[in-house]
């Protein structure tokens, strides 16, 4: 194995949105990993791909791309409901994969890939990048070193924006069966990013809600019916006895991003940015220390795994992930969101969809 990771990339499509305003810029500026081949379904697409990126190889066979010689690691980054295949087809070639969150259309399959990944012995990562966000890994730091004291309350929000309309190539989200909605990706991400930094929940009532009930397609010009949630409430006690809560929502028109407040005996933390947790911009931190005035904290380079000169927003976590992802790779012991964590996420989104439909109080385990 060279000194840099040899990537093989599924979903290197040009014209894809979140490969391309994320994982191919952080890539091609990765000192930790190199776009050695590229995977889409056509093999003009692929040859597309290989010059748009300067990659080695082209494919258009997730399988044969996984079997080559030529490749350490497989980054899957496709729609949801295409996961599991090229997922379990690295796995079943030895390969280390990093793929992104939710890593199944079910909890079904992601335990199924997490078993496979742990009986063949390789390196897994998921995309949950609040989870290497400097500022979410400080405020970590600071709640376990007491800044605040004990913790008695948590609240988050996230409020995301341009839900309603959008092009008929975008509305397969609407089916709630795909499993890439409100409830799994935005409330996913965010929900983990409270865990992270303040512990699990031990007890949860939710209600997870449809408020538009149809979306507009821009190019055909008609409503489409829609499964999907676009709200989610969750509200419920952690393990260390704190009282949380959070609201996650798809809206039609000019969402508020995200903010996370944490209030202790001794001080408060609030954290908030202009999209959610997983985004690349760097969040704000303010805190107070048994002060009634928040002031900026600073957050410290050593939560800081790239290069200075590391492409901004929503590349930056991702490079951070790559760089962790070749680290573990590297070393055999990982800092990531593993396939393990996922599972987790996945079982606990389930239980968050259990209360809501019961009506009832949820324990979480």
């Amino acid at each position: 194995m060279t000194n840099k990771i040899r990537l093989g990339f599924v979903g290197a499509n040009v014209s894809s949105t979140w490969s391309g305003q994320s994982h191919f810029p952080a890539v091609l500026a990765s000192p930790h990993v190199e776009l050695t081949a590229v995977c889409t379904t056509r093999p003009e697409s692929a040859e597309e791909a290989r010059q748009a990126f300067g990659a080695k190889l082209a494919f258009h066979d997730f399988r044969e791309m996984a079997a080559s010689p030529e490749i350490d690691a497989v980054a899957v980054v496709v729609r949801v409901p295409s996961h599991f295949e090229p997922t379990k087809a690295a796995i079943d070639a030895g390969k280390h994969v990093y793929t992104e969150w939710p890593l199944g259309r079910t909890t079904a399959e992601a335990e199924e890939l997490s078993k496979l990944a742990q009986d063949k012995g390789v390196q897994t990562a998921v995309g949950l990048q609040s989870r290497v966000s400097p500022a979410l890994l400080y405020v970590k730091e600071l709640i376990e070193s007491g800044y605040v004291g004990e913790v008695l309350s948590c609240h988050v929000t996230t409020m995301r924006d341009g839900g309603s309309e959008r092009p008929s190539s975008n509305t397969w989200q609407r089916d709630a069966s795909m499993g890439a909605n409100t409830l799994t990706i935005a409330n996913g991400h965010v929900i983990d990013a409270l865990r992270f930094v303040a512990g699990n929940f031990t007890r949860v009532s939710c209600t997870v809600t449809t408020q538009v009930s149809q979306w507009f397609e821009t190019d055909t010009q008609r409503f489409v019916d829609v499964t999907s949630p676009d709200n989610v409430r969750v509200s419920g006690q952690l393990e260390s006895g704190s009282s949380a809560s959070v609201h996650v929502a798809a809206v039609p028109w000019a969402g508020s991003g995200f903010r996370m407040e944490i209030y202790g005996r001794a001080g408060t933390l609030i954290i908030t940015g202009n999209v959610s947790s997983q985004r690349g911009e760097m969040l704000r931190v303010q805190g107070a220390q048994k002060s009634h005035e928040l002031e900026d904290l600073t957050i410290p380079s050593r939560f800081v795994y790239v290069p200075s000169d590391f492409p901004s927003g929503d590349p930056f976590n991702v490079g951070q992930m790559y760089a962790l992802f070749a680290e573990a790779i590297h070393k055999g012991n990982s800092r990531l969101p593993t396939f393990e964590t996922a599972v987790e996420l996945h079982r606990f989104i389930d239980t968050i969809k259990q209360a809501s439909d019961t009506g009832r109080a949820m324990p979480v385990t």
